[in-house]
């Protein structure tokens, strides 16, 4: 196909296909509801994109033998350029099963779990290119490495992110997978946690024959193990906290003949256990796809992270702010966990929108604790993504829960002015939804 249209365009994965397939020469284009950062970058890289469903600005020489158009599960399906597309014969396709096709043609390295695949497969992405592989990465963030959320460096390999949204995953085919979590989520998708992990046990039946899965300890699938505890195959020891990061060795045993390698003095500059974990499953992948453990364990220390995930947006004496995607409880507990560790003695604020009605309903009571922790909540208004109201969730009804008396329910409108009254030496933002487009108000106020 000549020309890809992509109906969601501004998506993380669906921009990180874009991108591919203009690094491929096609011509791209497509829509998004609003603008955005990475709409504007799309932009300057000479993307066109509308904001309305204009069926104007589809280009009369796209015709169903040239076109293939791309959307995202997230579009209506009255939306009227995806009806037009679907009632003139156009090849229409879930990003997910494009996604697929191209893993089929490649070594694929593919990352999965209810937490932590953003940053994992990031990190892999960052260690083989810095031992310099051919590799192309579809990202879930932006890799503040690379400033983007698809790398190419070559084609031999590829590192997805698999989604279970969906059970988008189900539509790839590894060569190499990753599970790091299998915590329930997307209820409303799965129906209950039993349903949701036999969508994580169709996945493994997904590997390549011959390939191989890697799983956290614990997790109940057949595989190599990682982990902080002795027993992996896989495990991290002697860690110690040194100038602002941690400092470790990474010890592999083979399951097979007993050989034990070590990678020692690795560096990571990502506070928290969870990215710990994460730095490690993406060692463990690497390496099991070919490269060495002691140079893979070296380029850890130059990871920067990804955009969103425990980003320091001010790092000061005087103030931290310090901005999360966390959006489930157990990430919540991960963000405490790595505040807490790198500020100690420090009142930590929490500033969390709620994402999705089915979420917030189905996981309040451990949203409720694990907001409890921090030492003020202030929550915002529920943000619904693709869904509807559900009566009686509200954030109203989840800040009752909350056994903290130190929380209170404000109009996102409002945030600025409650920091003005209430000054929060270490601010915590977290959420999935549009919170994520207050950070630079936020910034600029706290600096003034």
């Amino acid at each position: 196909m000549e020309h890809i249209y992509f109906i969601g365009i501004g998506g993380i994965g669906m921009s990180a296909l874009a991108l591919y397939f203009h690094s491929k020469g096609k011509e791209v284009r497509g829509y998004d509801r609003t603008p955005s950062d990475i709409t504007h970058s799309l932009e300057e890289k000479g993307i066109a994109i509308t904001f309305t469903e204009d069926l104007d600005f589809i280009p009369k020489h796209y015709t169903p033998e040239n076109t293939l158009v791309v959307y995202t599960p997230a579009i209506p399906k009255e939306h009227r350029q995806l009806v037009y597309f679907q009632e003139h014969q156009y090849k229409v396709c879930k990003r997910s099963e494009v996604l697929g096709l191209i893993t089929q043609e490649s070594f694929c390295l593919a990352v999965a779990g209810t937490h932590g695949k953003t940053t994992t497969s990031s990190l892999l992405a960052h260690l083989l290119v810095e031992n310099n592989a051919p590799v192309s990465a579809f990202l879930g963030g932006i890799c503040e490495n690379f400033q983007s959320n698809f790398i190419c460096k070559g084609t031999e390999i590829t590192v997805v992110e698999a989604d279970e949204f969906d059970r988008s995953f189900l539509r790839l085919s590894p060569t190499i997978a990753c599970i790091t979590a299998v915590d329930a989520d997307h209820l409303d998708i799965y129906g209950d946690a039993q349903e949701f992990l036999k969508g994580f046990e169709d996945f493994t039946r997904r590997i390549k024959e011959g390939g191989k899965l890697i799983v956290r300890k614990g997790i109940p699938f057949e595989g190599l193990t990682y982990g902080l505890e002795s027993g992996c195959d896989y495990q991290i020891t002697k860690v110690r906290i040194e100038n602002g990061g941690y400092l470790f060795d990474i010890e592999y045993t083979n399951p097979e003949n007993g050989e034990k390698q070590i990678a020692p003095n690795c560096r990571l500059y990502k506070p928290g256990e969870h990215h710990l974990l994460n730095a490690l499953a993406a060692v463990a992948v690497a390496h099991q796809a070919g490269f060495d453990l002691i140079d893979l364990g070296k380029a850890l220390s130059t990871f920067k992270g990804v955009k969103r995930r425990f980003s320091y947006i001010i790092n000061t004496e005087k103030q931290v702010f310090i901005d999360d995607y966390a959006h489930h409880p157990t990430e919540l507990n991960a963000l405490y966990n790595g505040v807490r560790t790198m500020h100690p003695n420090e009142e930590i604020t929490i500033l969390f929108q709620p994402h999705l009605f089915t979420r917030t309903r189905d996981f309040a009571e451990g949203f409720a604790k694990s907001l409890s922790q921090f030492d003020r909540v202030v929550l915002l208004n529920i943000y619904p993504a693709r869904e509807l109201p559900i009566e009686g969730i509200t954030s109203e009804w989840l800040l009752s829960q909350i056994e903290n008396p130190n929380k209170i329910l404000i109009e996102k409108s409002r945030i600025t002015d409650y920091l003005r009254e209430n000054p929060a030496p270490v601010l915590v933002l977290a959420g999935a939804g549009d919170i994520g487009v207050e950070v630079e108000t936020i910034k600029n106020f706290l600096e003034k």
